[in-house]
C-alpha cells in the first residue's frame, strides 16, 4: 500500500510498505480521506516537534471504514463491525492522571497523538491499536457521511471544546480573528448558537466570501473595529475568538471585546513567541480569556452529530481534493492557502 512518511523537517517520503494485519485487539481501517490543518504544515516545517516520531505517517483529520478485526476486538466495542464508517479521536489519553481525573483528558500528560506519535491517516490503511480502542478513541457513525465530511470531526471537535469555554449566546455579536477553516467552522457554530452578528475578518478577499456564503458578514482587517462597533453601538464584540496564530492579535482581541466579554486565543502561536497587550483592557472592562486546545472524546460524537444532521456546510470548508500519489502538491496547496481546505484520498 501507498503511505506518506515523515523523516524529518522538510523530507516526506511516499514509499510503499505491507498493508498491515490487526494485532489482537487492534482494528484495520481503510482511510478514506484525510484532511490537513496548517499543524500539518507545521510538523512538515519542523515548526512543531514535541511528540513526533521520525518516520510517522502523518494526518490526523481521518475519515475511514471498518476493514478487518484483531482477534478480541468484538469484545472491547460491542456492535463494531466490518463495513462501518468510522474515525478517530486523535487523542489517546491514559486516563490516570491528574488532567485525565479532572475531566483535562485532551490536556492527558501521556497523551499519544494520531498523526504524530501513532501513524495517521496519510496511507491507504490504518492500524487503530488495542490501547486506543480500549480508550474508546473508535468512533463509527449511525449513518453515511461523505468521508470529507467526516474528516472535519476532528476540527469540529476542537471548536466545541473552545466554545464551551467562551460560550455564544443568542443575540450575541461575534468577531472572529481569521476566515481559515477554523474561523469558518466557528462562525457556523456562532450562528448555531444564535449570535446576531458573526463577523469574519480576513485579508484575502475570496475567504471573506465564504464567510458571506455560511451567513456570515465577512470584513477586512482595516475594517472589523467600525463594523463591531456600528452593530453594537460602540460596546463592543460579546466574543472574540483568534483563529490565527499572530502575536499582535492578542492587543486587537481585547480591544474589539465588550465589557463583560469573553475573548478566545483559538489559535495555536508559534513556540516561544510572545506578545504585548494592555493587562488594564482585561482588567477594567472585566474580561474572560481563555484558550483552547485538542478535543475530548465526547466533542468528537458531539461533532459526528453536527454533521449527520447537516449543521455544518462542507461543500464550503473542503474546497480542493488530491490522491494520496501527490501528498507533496498537497501540502504545497497548503502552505499556499489554496481554497480553504484540502482533502487528501487514496
Amino acid at each position: 500500500m501507498l503511505a506518506a512518511q515523515l523523516h524529518a523537517p522538510h523530507d516526506l517520503r511516499l514509499v510503499d510498505k505491507p498493508r498491515p494485519t490487526p494485532g489482537p485487539g487492534e482494528v484495520l481501517l481503510r482511510i478514506e480521506a484525510n484532511t490537513m490543518c496548517g499543524t500539518d504544515y507545521r510538523l512538515y516545517t519542523g515548526a512543531k516537534t514535541a511528540g513526533v516520531r521520525p518516520g510517522v505517517v502523518p494526518g490526523h483529520e481521518i475519515a475511514g471504514r471498518i476493514e478487518e478485526l484483531g482477534e478480541g476486538a468484538e469484545a472491547i466495542v460491542p456492535g463494531i463491525e466490518a463495513g462501518r464508517q468510522a474515525t478517530v479521536s486523535i487523542v489517546v489519553s491514559c486516563g490516570y492522571c491528574r488532567n485525565c481525573l479532572d475531566d483535562r483528558e485532551h490536556l492527558c500528560l501521556n497523551l499519544e497523538l494520531f498523526g504524530y506519535g501513532i501513524d495517521g491517516g496519510l496511507q491507504e490503511y490504518m492500524i487503530v491499536p488495542e490501547r486506543a480502542l480500549r480508550r474508546g478513541n473508535l468512533f463509527m457513525t449511525d449513518s453515511e457521511l461523505d468521508p470529507r465530511a467526516l474528516c472535519l470531526a476532528e476540527p469540529i471537535s476542537c471548536c466545541l471544546n473552545g466554545l464551551d469555554q467562551f460560550r455564544v449566546e443568542a443575540g450575541e455579536t461575534v468577531a472572529i480573528l481569521g476566515a481559515g477553516p477554523i474561523g469558518l467552522i466557528h462562525a457556523q457554530l456562532a450562528l448555531a448558537s444564535g449570535a446576531r452578528h458573526v463577523f469574519v475578518s480576513n485579508r484575502g478577499g475570496e475567504r471573506r466570501k465564504v464567510a458571506d456564503r455560511l451567513g456570515a458578514i465577512g470584513v477586512g482587517p482595516d475594517k472589523l473595529a467600525d463594523r463591531v462597533a456600528q452593530a453594537t453601538e460602540g460596546a463592543g464584540a460579546d466574543v472574540v475568538i483568534v483563529c490565527i496564530g499572530t502575536e499582535e492579535l492578542a492587543q486587537d482581541a481585547l480591544v474589539l471585546a465588550r465589557e463583560g466579554g469573553r475573548v478566545s486565543y483559538f489559535a495555536g502561536f508559534p513556540k516561544g513567541s510572545t506578545s504585548q497587550m494592555e493587562p488594564n483592557l482585561i482588567h477594567y472592562k472585566e474580561l474572560q480569556v481563555t484558550g483552547g486546545s485538542n478535543a475530548r472524546r465526547r466533542d468528537v460524537k458531539r461533532a459526528i452529530r453536527l454533521l449527520e444532521a447537516g449543521k455544518i456546510n462542507v461543500e464550503e470548508i473542503v474546497t480542493h481534493t488530491f490522491p494520496l500519489s501527490r501528498v507533496e502538491d498537497a501540502y504545497q496547496a497548503l502552505h499556499d492557502r489554496v481554497g480553504v481546505k484540502i482533502a487528501v484520498v487514496p
